[in-house]
């Protein structure tokens, strides 16, 4: 090279150049070099001219010979000299050889890429005369990087912008890389991360799991785990899917991604999906398809034995009366209050649930008949303290049954159903108590409530349906003149049923309006039947249903069965419900157009409902008939004896007359008489009889018969 520059120095400088110089020149350096070889002399300004030019530079560069003798700027476009000849200054400046790298478009839009090399050349003066620009095509090479770097972007935004976590990490569990998401999930920068061992981050339960993992991965299988908990940098644990993958580069695996993907959210989702499905999304508690697992869990499941155990059935008595009078709301309210005292009874023994309306489950393990007694005069005990809703005061009765493990039923349903049967005992016989499950009492009608439907639905037709009439006596005259109309049925099959099972499930179905208006009916031909027998001066109440009452033919029913059995309307009164007069905009029209027939009015049960000195003020309601559950203690209890007085007085003051009902013995009698109460019924005097024995018994003297 030193050769070359002082030949290029002494004799081109001249223009004196013999011919062994230039065969040199050219047949070696310019002929056979591949790389572009451009020989440059530096003059004044700075500017460069060219002085030789090899043949594969004419040839890629696109040069003619016209160009030998011209500086950049006269042979190349504007951008391609501007930026050689920065970099040719650049040399003069630094003194040193210079490389850089180009690109050059020629014609048809091709591109080249070119790595020069600018060696400058001195004269004696140490000054640099010419530089020597070899370019090499660097165009497949560049395309490749090019490609590599392009890849390595797509890798790396890949990674950078993945919402999962990356870890990039050594056979040994070093974290090489992470991805930003890493940071974010763990708490940890990247640099806080880097050469940390990522075992440190897994939780010790599954610690193991996870080494097994890397190790079966390090071996050359993706694999994915969807049950790991990590810990995050403020101690909180997050459960995580992981997958692995390994990192092979010339068929070795020299390293893994560990990918990590956060199912915290997920999991509380299916947590809460969990919860929903098990526990009643009104009360919290848990819900029939609990209790279905949990008794199939501790029948069928080898992990448990096969103890005792009981299955408490509990009704709420007369909520749906409550619900009706106060709303569906405020019976929300207390199913709420309700649970949350059953729920005082829970614990690894004893679960609670809600099952469906007012109907709650006590599941009451490694218990006898014995153990369950006493628990359910506990469940009582809990139910004698009152309940307070928006201000007022409520007292809720329990029905219960109970059926025991192993003996009253081997699988789940049967333990519903007879727990279930033993609560229909409870119901008919009076509410309020509780009865275990007996095996007679699979006989009965009531354990099938859609048979029971089918045959109430042709009792009508059948003629299976009766009247039976209950007096009201006078106690100051002995007189008897007013009766309360009671609906009976006698099916064909199964016999006498009581009122407490078929009254509900007529009001249930729809079928108390049918059965409502053959009761008006055959009271009116009753009266009618009394009247033609000579017995004018008699009074007939009917019980109408809260559906019933608010039937848009009701009024006009009762007026043409008045016309139909010629009839006088002061014979007939209805008895109606507190929960029928809930919506006084409704219930105040349809009384007044029953008054104006000259119907009277009672309030049956008045005092165990949502009571209102307003809505007696505004309805025009006759009688007052105090319900038999105040009665029943009314010689035991001061409150029930203080509420019946006061029921008595309120109606005494407002001008109604009071009826007593549920009077079982004398001395009942004398505590009313003695608050003034004349007007008794009940089983003392006589119970409910056919109209045939009312009329022998009652009406041939108008007298009670002693």
């Amino acid at each position: 090279m030193e050769y070359l520059n002082r030949l290029l120095a002494n004799e081109l400088e001249l223009e004196n150049t013999s011919n062994l110089i230039q065969k040199i020149m050219f047949d070696i350096i310019f002929q056979h070099v591949q790389d572009m070889v451009f020989v440059m002399k530096v003059e004044n300004g700075p500017k460069f001219r060219y002085l030789f030019v090899n043949e594969s530079g004419m040839k890629k560069a696109k040069l003619s010979i016209e160009a030998l003798g011209k500086t950049l700027q006269e042979v190349l476009p504007v951008e391609n000299a501007k930026s050689l000849q920065q970099n040719y200054e650049k040399l003069l400046r630094k003194k040193e050889i210079v490389m850089f790298e180009d690109k050059f478009f020629f014609e048809g839009g091709r591109k080249i890429y070119g790595e020069t090399i600018l060696t400058p050349v001195y004269n004696d003066e140490k000054s640099i005369s010419y530089i020597v620009a070899v370019t090499r095509d660097i165009t497949k090479w560049s395309i490749e990087k090019n490609k590599i770097i392009e890849s390595e972007q797509k890798y790396r935004s890949i990674v950078n912008n993945n919402l999962d976590a990356i870890f990039m990490i050594s056979p040994e569990g070093k974290i090489l890389e992470a991805n930003p998401a890493a940071a974010l999930m763990t708490g940890y920068s990247e640099k806080q991360m880097t050469n940390r061992n990522i075992y440190d981050l897994i939780i010790g339960k599954d610690l193991e799991k996870f080494k097994t993992l890397l190790e079966k991965t390090c071996s050359g299988y993706a694999l994915e785990s969807l049950d790991c908990k990590i810990m995050h940098r403020k101690g909180n644990q997050l459960i995580v899917q992981i997958k692995t993958v390994p990192i092979v580069v010339h068929e070795q695996i020299n390293g893994l991604y560990v990918m990590l993907k956060d199912l915290s959210d997920q999991a509380k989702n299916m947590e809460m999906i969990r919860f929903m499905a098990f526990h009643d999304q009104l009360t919290g508690l848990l819900n029939r398809k609990a209790l279905h697992e949990h008794l199939n869990e501790h029948i069928f499941s080898p992990s448990y034995k096969t103890n005792e155990f009981a299955l408490i059935t509990i009704d709420l008595d007369r909520f749906k009366f409550l619900n009706d009078t106060l709303g569906h709301l405020a019976g929300d309210q207390i199913l709420r209050r309700v649970s949350e005292r059953l729920l005082r009874f829970q614990n690894e023994h004893c679960f609670v649930y809600r099952v469906g309306g007012d109907e709650f489950n006590i599941l009451l393990l490694n218990s006898g008949s014995k153990k369950a007694n006493i628990f359910v005069r506990k469940v009582f005990s809990a139910f004698s303290q009152s309940f307070y809703l928006n201000s007022q005061e409520y007292f809720i009765s329990p029905s219960i049954g109970i059926s025991m493990y192993p003996n009253d039923g081997k699988d789940a349903e049967m333990l519903i159903k007879n727990a279930d049967e033993a609560l229909y005992r409870v119901k008919e016989r009076g509410k309020a108590h509780y009865q275990f499950y007996r095996t007679e009492m699979n006989s009965s009608v009531f354990t099938n409530v859609v048979t029971l439907e089918t045959h109430l639905r042709k009792a009508i037709d059948k003629a299976e349906l009766s009247l039976y009439y209950q007096p009201q006596v006078n106690t100051e005259t002995g007189e008897v003149k007013n009766f309360e109309a009671l609906l009976r049925w006698k099916d064909r099959e199964f016999g006498h049923i009581s009122p407490s099972i078929f009254i509900p499930l007529a009001e249930d179905t729809g079928l108390i309006i049918s059965i409502g208006y053959w009761v008006i009916e055959n009271a009116c031909r009753q009266i009618k039947s009394w009247n033609d027998n000579g017995y004018d001066d008699i009074h007939v109440a009917i019980n109408i249903s809260p559906k019933q009452f608010q039937h848009p033919n009701l009024v006009q029913f009762i007026q043409s069965m008045i016309k139909k059995y010629d009839i006088q309307a002061s014979s007939l009164g209805i008895e109606i419900t507190e929960g029928a007069m809930n919506d006084t905009k409704e219930t105040i029209p349809i009384l007044k157009k029953v008054k104006e027939l000259g119907i009277s009015i009672s309030v049956d049960d008045f005092g165990t409902g949502y009571s209102s000195l307003n809505y007696i003020k505004q309805f025009p309601i006759d009688v007052l008939k105090i319900d038999q559950s105040f009665i029943r203690d009314i010689l035991l209890d001061e409150k029930d004896a203080a509420i019946t007085s006061t029921i008595i007085h309120l109606g005494k003051s407002l001008g109604l007359e009071v009826v007593a009902e549920g009077v079982e013995n004398q001395k009942q009698v004398e505590f009313l008489s003695n608050a003034e109460c004349y007007k008794i019924q009940g089983f003392y005097y006589s119970k409910p009889l056919p109209g045939d024995e009312i009329e022998k018994r009652f009406l041939v003297n108008n007298k009670l018969k002693q």
